[in-house]
């Protein structure tokens, strides 16, 4: 008998080992696709249509793909100067940052600080839940992989500057640009790109709190870096 329940334990695992390969390669098939083609859509976002829907049937979001050209690079330059001075240089990790990270965190007894990459950021949006799991991180480092390989750098930061949540129900660099300045993502000024990067960790918040203290002084910091970011 126990022979028996070893046995179906064993053939179980097998089975489940087989359905976790053919969801990875399903996985890596939509990035490869994705090489030519636009994503219509994102887990994430698919995830606050259903909250924001759960509250107004009618609720939409607002979301515009537009050309890797057609977003100002000054848009470009501030959010890899805020969210990932390396970008052009790591493979999907920035070590160094998740340390520093890390002792942050440590230093101030709760989570202050993150060192997610705009790769990492990138897999979690296209493809995870908002839900956190024991094997979310291991699921967003297995995706932040495949996009490295997969994609070049260019892409990678074409489909993250389209698909970024930028305020409530705001997705995308153009949709984002005309919800709060009734311009296209191609006329951001520096000033206004910034202040767009700065939202980036807290998108509906300062929506809904557009001269908050904090947003100011980091837009401030922002246009300070971004003359030095590098972008693809």
């Amino acid at each position: 008998m126990r022979k028996f329940l070893w046995q179906v334990i064993w053939r179980l695992l097998a089975v489940l080992f087989v359905l976790l390969l053919i969801y990875q390669a399903w996985i890596a098939a939509q990035i490869a696709w994705w090489i030519n083609h636009n994503p219509a859509t994102s887990a994430f976002m698919d995830d606050r249509l259903l909250i924001m829907q759960s509250k107004n049937p009618d609720a939409r979001l607002k979301h515009r793909w537009v050309p890797y050209k057609n977003i100002s690079d000054h848009l470009k330059r501030a959010l890899i100067a805020s969210e990932d001075a390396k970008f052009i240089d790591h493979e999907g990790f920035d070590w160094e940052g998740i340390q520093k990270a890390y002792e942050k965190n440590m230093a101030r007894g709760k989570i202050v600080a993150g060192g997610s990459t705009i790769s990492q950021q990138l897999a979690k949006n296209l493809f995870l839940s908002s839900k956190r799991t024991p094997w979310r991180k291991a699921e967003e480092t297995v995706i932040t992989l495949m996009l490295e390989t997969i994609l070049d750098k260019q892409r990678i930061f074409d489909i993250y500057l389209n698909t970024i949540e930028w305020g409530n129900g705001v997705f995308g660099a153009e949709a984002a640009a005309r919800h709060y300045y009734q311009i296209s993502a191609s006329q951001l000024s520096p000033e206004q790109a910034a202040k767009l990067a700065a939202m980036v960790p807290n998108p509906r918040f300062y929506d809904y709190h557009r001269e908050a203290r904090g947003l100011i002084r980091k837009t401030e910091i922002i246009l300070y870096k971004m003359n030095d970011a590098e972008i693809p």
